[in-house]
């Protein structure tokens, strides 16, 4: 099964047959929604989809709920999550309407639930490489298999806390470190992804400039309509994925637990081992 992290336009657009709402309960609450299980097309691939913001988009970034949503396609036998996001740009070569995939991210968020491993349990996971280097290489192939323009291969997503857009200050210091497109959604997603030991990797869709660019003031209007234009290519790319998602992990992310965890097993409270058993029961043996 494959999981799938977005907006609900993007949802409506696949090729699902048979879908059936799964009422998932996790030990760390509701996730956003149920989770929409279908059969992709015809290849046999379940894909469960989840909209990261709820069926409403009642959850802004801060408050949604990151830890469920992960939890509950673990559950569900997720072992592969491909998401989307819509970005501001900060670069003059990344106009709004154009896709990147990014291989890094910076972490400007301070108010996010950041790990399922907490009371009593210390586990420090390697994030050197954020996004699944495997299939991130996946999502550029197949955009540029399945879009005309395909996507800028590579680039860092400064994740900030929002959900206000950035100031103009704020804004300038973004780009003069180099960073490429600018959002709010990817931290904690992709942390709690690399402590599932589930592959994830993500496509965005500039929507915006951000606001250094003084000619063009990032609005509300202006986002949605970008977005919803960027929604067509992006959901011909995880088509595309889907379709052609090779049949085996390439990559450590399905032991990406090994060695991390700090705290002997039997000093971890029992109530902690209960609750993070699907995610790290073979490591506490």
């Amino acid at each position: 099964m494959i999981g799938f992290i977005g907006g609900s336009g993007i949802y409506e657009a696949l090729p699902l047959n048979d879908t059936r709402e799964e009422d998932v309960t996790t030990p760390y609450g509701d996730p956003s929604a149920p989770v929409t299980v279908g059969e992709f097309a015809d290849t046999g691939t379940e894909v469960a989809f989840l909209p990261r913001h709820g069926e409403n988009h009642e959850y802004n970034p801060t408050n949604a709920p990151y830890r469920a949503n992960i939890y509950a396609l673990k559950q569900l036998g997720v072992e592969r999550i491909l998401s989307s996001n819509a970005v501001g740009s900060l670069r003059e070569d990344l106009p709004p309407r154009t896709l990147l995939v990014p291989d890094q991210a910076f972490d400007r968020t301070r108010s996010r639930p950041y790990t399922f491993f907490d009371e009593g349990m210390v586990v420090h996971m390697g994030f050197a490489e954020p996004y699944c280097p495997h299939m991130a290489e996946h999502l550029v192939e197949s955009a540029d298999e399945a879009t005309e323009d395909g996507a800028v291969d590579g680039g860092t997503y400064v994740c900030i806390e929002g959900p206000q857009f950035s100031t103009r200050a704020e804004s300038e210091f973004f780009r003069a470190q180099g960073w490429d497109v600018i959002g709010m959604t990817t931290i904690p997603e992709a942390k709690l992804a690399r402590e599932a030991e589930i592959c994830y990797a993500t496509i965005t869709g500039v929507t915006d400039w951000d606001v250094w660019k003084t000619d063009a003031e990032v609005s509300l209007g202006e986002v949605l309509d970008n977005a919803a234009a960027n929604e067509t290519a992006i959901k011909q790319v995880v088509e595309q994925a889907i379709r052609t998602l090779p049949e085996d992990r390439d990559c450590d992310c399905g032991s990406a637990l090994a060695g991390t965890i700090n705290t002997p097993s039997e000093a971890i409270p029992e109530e902690t081992k209960s609750r993070v058993d699907l995610l790290a029961g073979e490591y506490l043996d």
